[in-house]
Formats: C-alpha cells, sequence, structure tokens
C-alpha cells in the first residue's frame, strides 16, 4: 500500500506539492525530485555529470539561474529605439526664499482684522496706512512720502485702496466718508458721502469710475467718482463688511464678512435698481469671519476665500455651480489671500496662532512652503505690479518684503507684421453688375459698358479657433478701372 501511494507518505522527506508556476518547471523532474530522499538526491547530485548539465539545460530554458520553482519572472527591460522621444526631464523645484529681502517699520499700525491699511498699485507704488496718516513707498527709487494726514475727527483711515489707472487713491474713513487723491500732483480730488453710517473698513474698484466700499454697517454701495455720488447698494450682510473683491472682468462682486458669510453679487441685478438683495451666491460654511477672498488669474470662475481665527480654513468655490470644490484647515486664522500670476500657487497670511505665510500648490492644496518672520498677526498682504514681490504687514508694526513668487517667465516677442498669426486668409469675391446702357462686357483685365458697378469683397481670416468675416465695398471708384489693380492674379466670375 505504501509502495503504491509514496506521496501519502507523512515523512518529513516529503515536500509540498503546491505549484507556484506551472510554466517554469518540469513536471518530469519535479515529481522524481519531490519523491526522492535528501540523501540518495544529494549523491546523485554530487557524482553525476548528467544531472548538473541538465539543471543547466534546464535554468537556461526557463531563465531561471539556479530554481526550478518560480513565483515571478522579472519583467524584461524595454528596448527604446533611437528614433522614440525620450522622457522629458522633470522640472526641478523653485527655490524659494525663507527670509525676507526688506523690511520697513510701520508703527502705529492698526491691529484691527477686519481692516485694509495695505495695496500696491500698478504704478509700483505701495500704499499704508498708519493710523491717521497714509503713507506711500515707490518700490522703484525706494522713496517715502506722506500723502494726507486726516483729521482726528475724521481717522483713523480704515482702508486703502489704489484705482487701477495707477495715480488715484481712494482711502476710506472711521467717519464713514471716502477720500480719492490725486497722487501724483498731491492733491484731493473728490470726498465721497458713501451712505455708510460707520466706517468703510473695505473698497474695491471695478473700473476707473466706479469705486465700491463696504461699511461696518454691512452695507456695500457703488459710488460714481466722477458725480460724487452713490449708484446703488447691495444688501445682504448682518455684519461688518471686511472683504471686498471684484473678478477680474469686472462682472461679479465677492464681499465678505463679521457675520461668516460669502456673497457673490452679479454687476447686471442692480443695473435697472437702486439697490438690491438678490445675490448669485451665498456661501455660510465658514465659521469665523471672512476677510481673505481672492479671485483666481488663470481660471475665472474659481474664488478662494480664508475664514477668522474660529474657522482657520481656506476654501475654493466654483462661480458656475456654487459648489465647494475644496477646503483646507490651516491651523491659524486667514488673514489675506493672494494667487500666483505666474504659476498655479496660492499664497496665504495668517494670524492666531503661528503667524505665519503660507504656499500652497494648487489644486493639489499640498504646502509647498511656510515662512516665518514677523512675531504678531499678519494682518494685510499685497502683490507687486509684475506678480514677483509680495508685501506684508503685521501687528508687529513692520513691512516685510517677500521674493516668494519667484521671477515671471519671459513673454515670446510678438510679430507685428499684418496677418503675421493667420494660418491661412481666404478671400472671396462678388462682383455685381447692373446697366441701363446697352450689354455688359466682362473680360478678365477690364470692365466696359456698364453704367455703374460695385464690387464687394467679403474677407474671412480664419486662425485655429478665431474668425472675422465683413464686407469691404469698392463702390463706383473713378480710379479703379481693372479689377486687377485691386486683387492682382484673381479671377472674377460674374454672378447672374
Amino acid at each position: 500500500m505504501e509502495s503504491r501511494h509514496p506521496l501519502r507518505r507523512r515523512n518529513q522527506e516529503n515536500f509540498d506539492r503546491f505549484i507556484p508556476c506551472r510554466s517554469a518547471m518540469d513536471f518530469g523532474y519535479a515529481i522524481t525530485m519531490v519523491t526522492m530522499k535528501n540523501s540518495e538526491r544529494n549523491r546523485k547530485e554530487n557524482s553525476s555529470e548528467y544531472s548538473v548539465l541538465y539543471r543547466q539545460k534546464l535554468a537556461q530554458a526557463a531563465d531561471l539561474p539556479s530554481r526550478i520553482l518560480a513565483f515571478r519572472n522579472k519583467p524584461l527591460k524595454p528596448i527604446q529605439s533611437p528614433s522614440s522621444p525620450q522622457p522629458k526631464p522633470s522640472k526641478p523645484p523653485r527655490h524659494i526664499p525663507q527670509t525676507s529681502e526688506r523690511k520697513l517699520h510701520a508703527p502705529d499700525i492698526l491691529d484691527d482684522f477686519c481692516l485694509n491699511l495695505l495695496d500696491w498699485g500698478c504704478s509700483n507704488v505701495l500704499s499704508i496706512a498708519l493710523e491717521n496718516d497714509v503713507y506711500l513707498w515707490n518700490a522703484s527709487n525706494k522713496s517715502t512720502a506722506e500723502l494726507v494726514s486726516v483729521d482726528e475727527e475724521d481717522g483713523p483711515v480704515t482702508s486703502v485702496s489704489w484705482c487701477p489707472d495707477g495715480s488715484r487713491l481712494a482711502i476710506g474713513l472711521d467717519s464713514s466718508l471716502v477720500q480719492v487723491w490725486d497722487t501724483i500732483a498731491n492733491k484731493q480730488l473728490t470726498t465721497l458721502k458713501s451712505g455708510h453710517r460707520a466706517g468703510v473698513s473695505s473698497l474695491a474698484w471695478n473700473n476707473s469710475h466706479i469705486l465700491t466700499t463696504g461699511g461696518m454697517n454691512g452695507k456695500i454701495v457703488n459710488n460714481d467718482v466722477r458725480v460724487r455720488s452713490h449708484i446703488n447698494s447691495y444688501r445682504g450682510h448682518t455684519d461688518e463688511v471686511c472683504g471686498l473683491k471684484w473678478s477680474l472682468d469686472g462682472k461679479k462682486l465677492a464681499s465678505g464678512g463679521s457675520d461668516n458669510v460669502v456673497h457673490i453679487w452679479d454687476r447686471s441685478a442692480v443695473s435697472s435698481s437702486s439697490r438690491t438683495t438678490r445675490w448669485l451666491h451665498k456661501f455660510e460654511e465658514h465659521t469665523a469671519a471672512v476677510k481673505a477672498l481672492a479671485w483666481c488669474p488663470f481660471q475665472s470662475d474659481l474664488l478662494a476665500s480664508g475664514g477668522g481665527e474660529g474657522d482657520q480654513c481656506i476654501k475654493l468655490w466654483n462661480m458656475r455651480t456654487g459648489a465647494r470644490l475644496d477646503s483646507v484647515d490651516t491651523g491659524s486664522e486667514v488673514c489675506a489671500l493672494l494667487w500666483n500670476k505666474n504659476e498655479r500657487e496660492l499664497l496665504s497670511s495668517h494670524g492666531l496662532t503661528k503667524n505665519q505665510i503660507t504656499l500652497w500648490k494648487y489644486p493639489s492644496m499640498v504646502k509647498m512652503a511656510e515662512l516665518n518672520g514677523h512675531t504678531s498677526r499678519v494682518l494685510y498682504m499685497t502683490q507687486s505690479p509684475d506678480g514677483c514681490t509680495v508685501a506684508t504687514a503685521a501687528a508687529d508694526e513692520t513691512l516685510r518684503f517677500w521674493n516668494v513668487f519667484g521671477t515671471p517667465k519671459a513673454t515670446p516677442k510678438t510679430n507685428h507684421e499684418p496677418f503675421a498669426n493667420f494660418n491661412r486668409i481666404l478671400i472671396f469675391i462678388t462682383v455685381a453688375f447692373s446697366s441701363r446702357k446697352g450689354p455688359l462686357i466682362l473680360s478678365s483685365k477690364a470692365i466696359v459698358g456698364a453704367a455703374s458697378w460695385y464690387c464687394a469683397i467679403h474677407i474671412m481670416l480664419s486662425t485655429n479657433s478665431d474668425k472675422c468675416d465683413g464686407p469691404f465695398i469698392v463702390k463706383n471708384n473713378p480710379h479703379i478701372h481693372d479689377p486687377d489693380d485691386v486683387f492682382p492674379g484673381l479671377v472674377i466670375n460674374p454672378i447672374h
């Protein structure tokens, strides 16, 4: 019985019959090795040259160095032909300086989360409000000048904002007035009674003459600086409006308040009425005051918002659907947000508890760098016109400049030659003739006997995405006797 079934004997000399890879073994040799005793197998392997040769041949055939059983065959390395495209080398990480490149003193700057006391205009001049005084720092020549010192009954200054033309500065006051100054001529242009009952804590220009103000009473007012009066207003917040940002196309207004709410307003909704309570979107997911707002420069329907100490989150919103795309817990109150103009990055400044500046990679929102230097809340943050340098002002009464966004990429030179960017030019000519004096003779070189004629030329310039189509009319021109003078080499066919 034992001789007929040798594999059933429970002996330590028997081997496991589990076969991991059947294609990599010889069954006959495997059965022989399993049923053979250890002593006999070792003696045969040491004495028989045939066994050694057999194992070598088997290993070569199975592409195995010395094993009969193989759990996994190693994949062969792909062979690349010389003509195959080589993989692009990975982009090296950008160096981000960990310290500020310049530090200035900002004495008496107000430690108030809801105010907006720092802005950088397109003329490369930075404005900062220090209690009742407004100073200008020229980044080109590094000079500083005092613009205005407001009266005690009107102060302190609660907000500053540059006009898009870079020459006018709007200054919001605690008395609810708004002054507009010409910084080049160093004179006050106008004073707006903005319709607020308390201080103006936020300002935002829509174009060169529409100035939007947000008050401590929760009211938002659009003012026309040309007529010194407000046009219309938005009603939605129940507490102080501490953040205002117009979208880059000027069609949507984002507002954040101490009521923990973010409203999105449509400019066209108030074009026909003086006051509206109809907002486009209302976001109530923040659990603290919302001051930090930033519209994305490379994705027009994306808005970032940041909450205060009780929230500490950055949230990303889709303006088309009103959906929240992401939410990141930063661990500190979010005081300000800025998008990188040259890369897909978002910068945030923070207060309690770390007082740090954090750079995030979009859309993964992975932390790229954390900058430290301020010893108190980094309440105010603005960006240079070229998008490279960021200025921050904190309650530690210092103004710091950071080269966090790096040098922008060089833009290629544009070709100003006519039609240089068009792939092809298609010209369609329709010639219509009318005559009251006999027959009309048409040739490729002359038009004879026509009492009156006109040539309607339709030109379609097409690129990959854009097309422009329009008629250019040449009618009864006595200086053109031959169509070939207009477009040489073209064959003109009459339309009957």
